[in-house]
């Protein structure tokens, strides 16, 4: 397909995107060639969760969403045609982006763990020849092994080292992952991801001046929708 998804495709995009970016294939129903389209444009990602599949908005897919409010749709939805005209005057008027307008995804539930059926078969018991099995001696039990710190705490631990100490003071993003060595990129961007997601002690902002920004500050930045972030506050 071209960089224009077709009014149907778009309107996959747009029912995605009203559930803030992600659902699941049988909520969204879509035509599987319609679908694969959009897979092959880069447009959204499709990853298998349970029986089913998660259809996710990539950054390209929001990237297009915001700068196409008022692709034409289908006749048959006129009225969605409408209020999507409404919010590209709001957020032209605003200067607020789409990603800001819809917000992030609620956090998924990992899922839950197989529990493996135990054999109904009995023990076999040893024959005459057979010398029983030996019982091992007692032995003092091992500590048991204490789990890492949540990305959470560990990302707060890593802002007061940068700040001494003190809160409601930004701190660069560059400077927080330096701060967090034994982490990689994967590792902090979801941290950062789940604070999006409902922290309301953590504010991630953007710096708008792009005089103010090195090649170090933009590589570090965290951009989970096309929209970079730079800074981290956590308040006092």
């Amino acid at each position: 397909m071209s960089e224009t998804p077709t009014p149907p495709q778009a309107l996959i995009l747009w029912r995605l995107l009203g559930r803030q970016g992600t659902a699941l294939n049988s909520e969204i129903a879509p035509k599987k060639a319609e679908r694969e389209a959009l897979v092959r444009a880069g447009l959204i990602a499709v990853e298998k969760e349970g029986r089913s599949s998660r259809l996710t908005v990539t950054d390209k897919g929001w990237n297009w969403a915001g700068g196409h409010l008022r692709e034409p749709l289908p006749p048959t939805m006129r009225v969605l045609q409408d209020w999507l005209t409404r919010l590209h005057h709001h957020l032209d008027a605003t200067g607020a982006t789409l990603a800001e307008f819809v917000g992030p995804a609620p956090e998924r539930a990992p899922p839950a763990p197989k529990v493996q059926a135990r054999s109904a078969k009995a023990p076999r018991k040893p024959s005459p020849r057979e010398p029983s099995p030996r019982k091992p001696s007692p032995r003092e039990p091992s500590p048991p092994e204490q789990a890492p710190p949540p990305l959470r705490t560990r990302i707060e631990e890593a802002y007061l080292a940068c700040t001494g100490g003190r809160r409601a003071e930004a701190v660069r993003l560059s400077a927080l992952r330096a701060a967090l060595p034994d982490l990689d990129r994967a590792a902090v961007d979801a941290g950062l991801a789940a604070i999006l997601r409902g922290d309301a002690t953590i504010r991630l902002t953007r710096i708008s001046d792009p005089k103010a920004l090195d090649a170090a500050e933009r590589d570090a930045a965290f951009d989970p929708a096309g929209e970079p972030f730079h800074e981290i506050w956590i308040q006092a």
